[in-house]
């Protein structure tokens, strides 16, 4: 290592290395010394803690001056005299910082563009379901911990969601220890290893076409959010958290369409109306007036929220059994029934065709879709009446 006095004019004259990095000692204090590498230089001490050597950073020479860096490092010599080790004490207050809970946070602002939707269902992980290991240091976890947890939420809210739930912890992790390579392996591990992951099947359940007439009675006896939030959802096929923070301003009832800024694999979808939805919004315009949701709620959203109540009384009423995502597949299903093409399918539905190139090649705009759109509606509405 090459001996220097660490000046400000000595610092700003060393050039940097073509790669690798160059220590200098500095003359003056012992221990006291300077990082150069290739883009940056660093002030760093060295010192024995119980007679091991410890080399400490400080700091870049373009933020300290060298005689602020040089009593930074004597003021670390002296308590590395002492026995104590200061890379370790420093790691300690950064771990006692790294909660789960700031973890979350961190992960939520370094990704600014998540849908709604996965931004709703991480939080719903850390505030509910591991709401108790909140304020424990992330890289605390640990594989015996994240097996339990995942065998209790098994029990008590079932298995999917067991599974979401460490997925999203197994996320989030893998971001905490991107920044840190001392982090232990991702605890999440342990469930691959363990052969613990639940067996998930697709649900392939649908509103028939037996059951929609009295489906649609039981919807029609609803107040009209939900009559109109349901309607909706079964004639667009739309997510569930799309259709509840639907604006008006997204709508456009001249031009019939309706457009998703962002959905949730990230790409905005415009979707043509059917008439049905165009005499149905236009209907619902004039009964809630100037809002900004077409759905509006009493929360702080601004939007609704809450759908499990009204779907418990059209369940109960029609004795229909079913979810909001089975409208979407009874949606697809009677557009597939009527032979729509595939990439319309895909494009009604904002799936991405991945991996096939010939799909990358397909432009599928809202007008090439109303045709398909005005088919499935008038075959939902010839269903609905079917019962003789």
């Amino acid at each position: 290592m090459p001996n220097l006095r660490l000046t400000r004019r000595a610092i700003d004259e060393i050039a940097h290395p073509a790669s690798g990095q160059i220590f200098y000692r500095d003359t003056t204090l012992t221990g006291f010394g300077l990082r150069v590498g290739t883009r940056s230089k660093v002030y760093y001490v060295e010192g024995q803690v119980r007679r091991q050597t410890r080399r400490v950073t400080i700091g870049r020479a373009d933020v300290f001056a060298p005689e602020i860096a040089r009593k930074k490092a004597l003021a670390l010599l002296a308590e590395m005299a002492e026995g104590h080790d200061p890379n370790v004490e420093k790691k300690q207050q950064v771990e006692a910082k790294a909660t789960l809970a700031a973890a979350f946070d961190s992960f939520f602002a370094a990704r600014p563009h998540l849908s709604p939707h996965t931004v709703l269902n991480y939080g719903r992980t850390a505030k509910i379901y591991l709401k108790a290991w909140g304020k424990k240091p992330i890289n605390s976890i640990t594989r015996q911990m994240v097996l339990k947890r995942h065998q209790e939420l098994s029990e008590e809210v079932g298995k999917t969601t067991a599974n979401n739930v460490m997925r999203h912890l197994r996320s989030v992790y893998n971001f905490a220890a991107a920044t840190d390579d001392e982090f232990p392996p991702n605890p999440v591990q342990i469930l691959t290893q363990a052969r613990a992951w639940h067996r998930e099947q697709r649900r392939q359940t649908v509103v028939t076409a037996l059951d929609l007439p009295s489906w649609w009675r039981a919807v029609m006896a609803e107040p009209d959010y939900s009559r109109d939030f349901l309607l909706m959802a079964l004639f667009t096929g739309m997510r569930r958290g799309e259709l509840m923070a639907l604006r008006w301003e997204n709508v456009d009832l001249n031009a019939r369409t309706l457009h998703l800024p962002k959905t949730k694999n990230g790409d905005p979808l415009n979707l043509p109306l059917s008439q049905f939805l165009v005499d149905l919004l236009t209907a619902r315009k004039r009964l809630v007036g100037e809002t900004l949701f077409v759905f509006p709620g009493p929360g702080k959203q601004g939007h609704l929220i809450e759908t499990k109540k009204f779907l418990a009384r059209v369940c109960a009423g029609s004795g229909v059994s079913f979810t909001l995502h089975d409208l979407r597949r009874t949606f697809i299903t009677i557009a597939e029934s009527l032979d729509v093409p595939y990439y319309a399918l895909k494009r009604l539905l904002n799936h991405r065709a991945n991996g096939d190139v010939t799909g990358g090649y397909i432009v599928v705009n809202a007008e090439r879709l109303r045709g398909p759109v005005e088919q499935v509606a008038s075959k939902i509405l010839e269903l609905v009446n079917a019962e003789g």
